[in-house]
């Protein structure tokens, strides 16, 4: 029988919206949906809360969550990695006698996710060659005709060879959606890092990927998930 754990990283310390990870989106915390997305996908023998904060462990409790442990200080402050909380996650449940094969790494602040995804994710993982999977989203335009600018703002482009090339003669390029990555437990502690040289990835619509740093991002965000999710 394949173990897999799901690890929600949310501490308390968010600077550019406070307490970001149990802020309110559209009616429940947004911790919540993440939680909820991750039981609903049935992928998960476990799904965890890993938070140095007593308030967002009650919030995390409440939408279905363990939170066996709090983080210690040394992965609660701004220049803790992903990897950090993670490994000392796999350490912590390790010492109570309880190990993974399969892990996915949910963030607190994706209510985009469906539990499809995490379903989709797991599959890939486990049918293909890869060590990590990722969901990606293409960029919208061609960042091989991308700019650069100086102090003057003058422009230059950075991919010159470019010049006169076709925007749709140049190959699509994505980037990290920024919701979740399932990876397989033995190779993540031989590595130490998420996005190796083994990664595969799932493309999700553009639609379905925002980021939420500002207030500008969230009021968007609950603009697009209404419309998506009704």
């Amino acid at each position: 029988m394949t173990r897999t754990l799901c690890i929600i990283p949310a501490r308390g310390g968010s600077k550019r919206i406070p307490r970001k990870n149990i802020r309110a989106f559209r009616g429940q915390p947004m911790l919540a949906w993440s939680v909820a997305a991750a039981r609903e996908s049935g992928a998960f023998e476990t799904v965890m809360v890993s938070t140095d904060d007593e308030e967002i462990a009650n919030v995390a409790r409440e939408a279905g969550a363990e939170t066996p442990f709090l983080r210690t200080p040394e992965t609660s402050n701004d220049y803790a990695t992903t990897a950090a909380v993670l490994l000392e996650v796999l350490e912590r449940y390790a010492e109570a006698g309880r190990r993974f094969d399969l892990v996915c790494c949910l963030y607190p602040t994706a209510p985009f996710v469906k539990a499809q995804d995490l379903s989709d994710g797991r599959r890939q993982l486990e049918t293909g060659p890869f060590d990590v999977v990722m969901p990606v989203a293409a960029f919208s335009y061609s960042i091989w005709r991308s700019l650069k600018r100086d102090t003057l703002g003058r422009v230059q482009l950075n991919f010159p060879e470019n010049l006169n090339a076709r925007s749709q003669d140049l190959a699509p390029a994505f980037h990290d959606a920024g919701q979740w990555y399932w990876f397989r437990t033995e190779a993540f502690l031989a590595s130490r890092v998420l996005m190796g040289e083994n990664t595969g990835s799932v493309v999700l619509p553009a639609e379905r990927v925002q980021d939420i740093d500002t207030e500008e991002d969230l009021a968007l965000a609950e603009l697009k998930h209404e419309r998506l999710y009704g």
